[in-house]
């Protein structure tokens, strides 16, 4: 490689910061500011700074490896390909093809989605697949469907922030999660705008807060309805635009109603002066809007939430209109293009449904495949990992590490141990992957080309900078090998230019279309927003804003969903009085399994701790910094003590980047949410313990 920065993309979250990426002479990369691209300005934060460090090979895998008398020892990638092909061989022979599973990851680019879709369903004919991406805005996705036809994490660019009037941030700490975003809402209040967060702790976030509501955890529902009863109560309903561009105002209507504020009050929490106060900076300015992350998401009524919030934007005319609507914070990398192309347990590429003989014909077609051949949808994410060693006997997984991320985790590592065979695709060897048969070690994002789709729909090109390293296949190639030792010669290219070229094709015409989208449009323009149904530029820009003429539904109406509040799955009682909240901290990412391998984060953020209000702390006798159990109804997890008057009495907060004893998954509840299948990672039911040193 020519020593010269190349424009790309961070590897983390779903902001997609530029950045650009100088070869090094130990064969790494330098990390250099890229302020052309809009979202970030050249800003990083310490993970997006910090990412070559896992290029290293003194953290990374650099061999493919096999169990070999319990023991994982390296093998050359014939072997471990040849091992792999005969277990998922000998799997579908003796149970079936619906015995093959696949678990993919919200990291994979477009085209490894796209192609791990099609081998799941074209090569092992399985319907058995899903990806981590479920547990990340899968409610949201279910009720921006409900209500707009259509699902993309924001339907404007984040630029549009600054110059709106309010903004309702409900259960997200970007603070921490993604500290360059962190400026959008800065601006906004220099413009004059005001700032609502909705969190039960006193995060980063709210520090930036007008106004900070802290509801009790699995409550955000009844809040949302009970700010919808002011709004009918004070006649600040937009009936003009509900007649227009709405249907089932009157359900909705009928449902909030029923959630008088001093109700609300008791079963949230927040107290009636600031339920009113929250309505009046609402919808004072003539445009707002509502955004969401994991806290409101991540519960088992986690779909009727997202629609509460929703219809709070409908009833005041701030959806579809400039500056002004719903959006979601998406997390993983690709959460939005992961699921959009094919590695969601019911969905086709271009968000096509799987269930719908068009949209199966369409994919037939440029799969080359009989229609009838495509399997109908499969599990959602936990109840795939739940069926591990029972239904489902062997696992291809790519880019996740449930172990530490998925809920119940102590019940799904055993599931994993159980299976007659588990390959793992991965670049460091996760707490998942150690428990494989096979190891095969992948291309980074530096040492390779594809594109992801931010949580603004913008899709972005990352470009290649280093060579990796002798022995390290990408995943494109590896799904081309065991493609090829399963029967299907052809139709797996190892080029991701060429599988992008064929998801535009598959993509034609969906919810999703990308068909207008090439690599060269992604390099001149620096990324393009979907739906972009034609090539040229000049004829369609891309829609960078959603919803401006009309709804992606039938009739062009958004639907308002009726909806009442219900509590969440496990409530406290005498046995388990607290309630447990979790989520991230600024310096690690999800489970962890790259972060936790560079110095600077670590120590920045060395493990995990267990966030009690001072009354708590008391009760138990705990000081700061002592060893206390955390226990649900699933397992024990023991961290030490940080005591903090920003966070609720009567809650506990602990983040879900470790394993071991530390493990706060072993604790969360997978109750699911009937329509997202969103597992309840939110609040569950717990009991706080001292531990004697």
């Amino acid at each position: 490689m020519q020593n010269t920065a190349t424009p790309t993309h961070c590897p983390y979250c779903a902001l997609q910061c530029g950045m650009n990426l100088t070869p090094v002479p130990d064969g790494g990369v330098e990390v250099t500011e890229r302020a052309d691209f809009p979202v970030n300005r050249g800003a990083l934060c310490g993970k997006g700074r910090t990412a070559p460090a896992v290029l290293s090979s003194s953290v990374r895998l650099t061999s493919p490896l096999v169990r070999s008398g319990g023991t994982l020892v390296p093998a050359t990638w014939d072997e471990a390909l040849d091992r792999i092909a005969e277990g998922l061989r000998r799997t579908r022979a003796e149970h079936g093809p619906d015995a093959c599973g696949v678990f993919g990851g919200g990291g994979l680019t477009n085209e490894k989605a796209y192609t791990l879709g099609k081998f799941a369903r074209v090569v092992l004919g399985t319907s058995q697949i899903d990806y981590n991406g479920r547990f990340c805005m899968s409610s949201a996705a279910a009720g921006g469907i409900k209500a707009f036809g259509l699902d993309r994490g924001l339907p404007f660019p984040l630029e549009d922030i600054p110059r709106t009037g309010c903004v309702i941030l409900v259960g997200s700490n970007l603070a921490e999660t993604m500290p360059p975003s962190l400026r959008f809402f800065t601006e906004l209040k220099e413009n004059g705008g005001t700032l609502i967060v909705v969190d039960p702790r006193r995060t980063k976030t709210a520090d930036h807060a007008d106004l900070h509501l802290m509801p009790r955890p699995g409550t955000d529902l009844a809040l949302a309805l009970g700010l919808l009863h002011l709004i009918v109560a004070e006649g600040r309903v937009d009936e003009a635009y509900v007649a227009e561009r709405t249907a089932g105002w009157e359900e909705a209507r009928a449902a909030a109603m029923a959630h008088w504020p001093e109700y609300v009050e008791r079963i949230t929490g927040v107290p009636v002066p600031q339920l009113r106060e929250a309505v009046r900076m609402f919808c004072e300015p003539e445009a707002a809007m509502v955004l969401t992350a994991r806290g409101p998401e991540q519960q088992s009524k986690g779909t009727d939430t997202v629609g509460a919030w929703i219809n709070l934007c409908l009833a005041t005319g701030r959806a579809g209109r400039p500056l002004s609507g719903y959006g979601c914070l998406t997390g993983q990398g690709n959460g939005q293009g992961g699921r959009e192309h094919g590695q969601k347990a019911d969905q086709l590429p271009g968000y096509r449904k799987l269930d719908d003989p068009a949209a199966r014909r369409h994919v037939a077609e440029v799969w080359g495949v009989d229609p009838d051949s495509l399997p109908g949808p499969g599990r959602s994410a936990y109840e795939l990992l739940d069926a591990l060693g029972r239904d489902i006997k062997s696992l291809l997984l790519m880019g996740s590490n449930p172990v530490v991320s998925a809920p119940r985790a102590a019940h799904i590592e055993e599931r994993i141990k159980s299976l007659d065979f588990l390959a793992v695709c991965d670049v460091v060897l996760s707490e998942t992957a150690a428990l494989a048969d096979v190891v095969l070690p992948v291309t980074q994002w530096a040492e390779e080309t594809g594109t992801t789709t931010s949580l603004e729909g913008r899709v972005l090109l990352r470009r290649q900078a280093i060579t990796p390293p002798e022995g390290i296949r990408s995943d494109l190639e590896v799904l081309h090998e065991l493609a090829d030792r399963l029967g299907v010669a052809k139709g797996f290219p190892t080029d991701p230019e060429e599988v992008f070229e064929e998801l535009r094709r598959a993509s034609t015409g969906g919810a999703a279309d990308y068909s207008g989208i090439t690599y060269r449009r992604l390099a001149e323009e620096n990324g393009v927003f979907w739906p972009c149904p034609t090539q040229d530029s000049d004829a369609h820009p891309g829609t960078p804003r959603l919803f401006l003429d009309r709804f992606a539904t039938d009739d062009g109406r958004a639907r308002f969903v009726p909806v009442s509040h219900r509590a969440s799955a496990e409530e406290p009682d005498d046995e388990y009085p607290v309630l447990l909240t979790t989520g991230r901290v600024v310096a690690q990412y999800q489970s962890g399994a790259q972060t936790r391998r560079v110095d600077e984060l670590n120590a920045a953020a060395p493990g995990p701790f267990v966030e009690l209000h001072p009354r708590l702390a008391a009760r138990l006798g705990a000081a700061e910094g002592d060893p206390v159990a955390v226990v649900s109804r699933r397992g024990r997890a023991v961290a030490p003590a940080r005591i903090t008057t920003g966070i609720r009495p009567d809650t506990v907060f602990m983040p879900f980047h470790w394993p071991g004893e530390g493990r706060a998954n072993t604790l969360t509840n997978p109750a699911l949410d009937p329509i997202s299948r969103m597992p309840e990672f939110k609040t569950c039911a717990v009991r706080v313990e001292a531990v004697e040193s």
